[in-house]
C-alpha cells in the first residue's frame, strides 16, 4: 500500500493494491471531499483511519459510477452527504445485489466481505454538474457523457487543475468496457481533455499527464471506428450484436493495440451492439 500523496495543495491521492485503485481526497477549511469509497466496510473502515491522518475534518463523499470497487463502502461514511450521477444512485438500487452475487463469483476470497456489506445509494444526486463548497475551496462534479458507464462524474478543482477521472482514464491496464459505451467515450475524454490543464488522476494507477490521455482516446476511438466501420457489413452477413464479437476481428484489433483479448472482447461487443442501436 502507498502512504498519502499531496499531488496539489491539499489534494491527496493514496492507492490500494486491490485492483491498484486510487482513491481522492480534497481538504478545504471546513471539510474534505472523499472520492469513492472501496469495495467493502471493512476496506472503507480501512480508508477512513487513513484519512484520519489528513484531516479530522467532516468528510462529504462522492461516487464516481456504480462499480462495487467505487461505491460499496458507502455505508461505512454514514452519516455524511454521498454525491453521485443519477444514473449511479438508481443503478446501485437496481443492480447492486446483482453485480455483488458477480464479483463474489470473480473473487471468492471477498466473498464474507461482501455478503456483510450493506448497499448504501447515494442520497445527493445530480444531471450535468454540482459545485461543492469545502470551505475557501470549491470543487464542481460533472457528468461529462457516456463512456465507461452511462453515469461516470468527474471531480474537478479549478484552483490547482488536478481532474480526478474515475474510470474514464485508467493507467496499468486497459480500461474496462463492461457497461461501456464505447461510440461515446471519445467524445467524453475529448470534453475532459478541455478541462484537463494539470494532473489527471484516474481511478486506478498513477496520475497521468494530458499526454496520457490523449493516448488513451486514441485507443478508445480505434476500437469505436472499428465497431462502427464493421458493423455494416457483420449485419449483412447476419451477425446478432446482441452476441460475441467475432473472434478473429478481436484477435486482429488486439494485435493493433497491443491489448490483451478480454477487454478488447468486451469494447467490439458493447460497440457492435451500440452501433446497431442496441444500447
Amino acid at each position: 500500500m502507498h502512504p498519502w500523496r499531496e499531488v496539489a495543495a491539499g489534494i491527496f491521492i493514496r492507492r490500494y493494491p486491490f485492483l491498484d485503485q486510487t482513491i481522492g481526497a480534497i481538504v478545504g477549511s471546513e471539510r474534505a471531499l472523499v472520492i469513492d469509497t472501496r469495495a467493502t466496510v471493512v476496506q472503507a473502515r480501512e480508508l477512513i483511519e487513513d484519512l484520519r491522518q489528513l484531516t479530522r475534518l467532516p468528510w462529504v463523499v462522492t461516487n464516481t459510477h456504480v462499480h462495487f470497487d467505487h461505491a460499496f463502502g458507502n455505508s461505512a461514511f454514514r452519516p455524511c452527504e454521498i454525491w453521485s450521477h443519477a444514473g449511479c444512485a438508481d443503478a446501485l438500487r437496481r443492480h447492486g445485489p446483482a453485480q455483488r452475487e458477480n464479483v463474489v463469483r470473480w473473487v471468492p476470497d471477498l466473498a464474507d466481505e461482501l455478503n456483510r456489506t450493506p448497499l448504501d445509494p447515494p442520497d445527493r444526486t445530480f444531471e450535468d454538474s454540482v459545485e461543492l463548497d469545502l470551505g475557501d475551496r470549491v470543487v464542481e462534479l460533472r457528468h461529462l457523457g457516456r463512456g465507461h458507464t452511462d453515469h461516470d462524474v468527474i471531480v474537478h478543482s479549478a484552483d490547482t487543475g488536478v481532474l480526478f477521472a474515475g474510470d474514464l482514464v485508467e493507467h496499468g491496464a486497459p480500461p474496462g468496457f463492461e457497461d461501456s459505451f464505447p461510440l461515446d467515450w471519445p467524445g467524453t475524454l475529448g470534453m475532459l481533455l478541455d478541462l484537463a490543464d494539470g494532473v489527471v488522476v484516474p481511478g486506478h494507477g498513477e496520475p497521468v499527464t494530458r499526454d496520457f490521455v490523449e493516448s488513451q482516446l486514441t485507443e478508445v476511438a480505434f476500437l469505436a471506428e472499428t465497431a462502427r466501420r464493421t458493423w455494416p457489413e457483420l449485419r449483412d452477413a447476419g451477425h446478432d450484436p446482441r452476441g460475441h464479437a467475432p473472434h478473429p476481428l478481436v484477435e486482429e484489433t488486439a494485435r493493433h493495440l497491443g491489448w490483451p483479448i478480454e477487454p478488447v472482447h468486451a469494447a467490439l461487443g458493447r460497440g457492435l451492439a451500440q452501433a446497431a442501436g442496441n444500447l
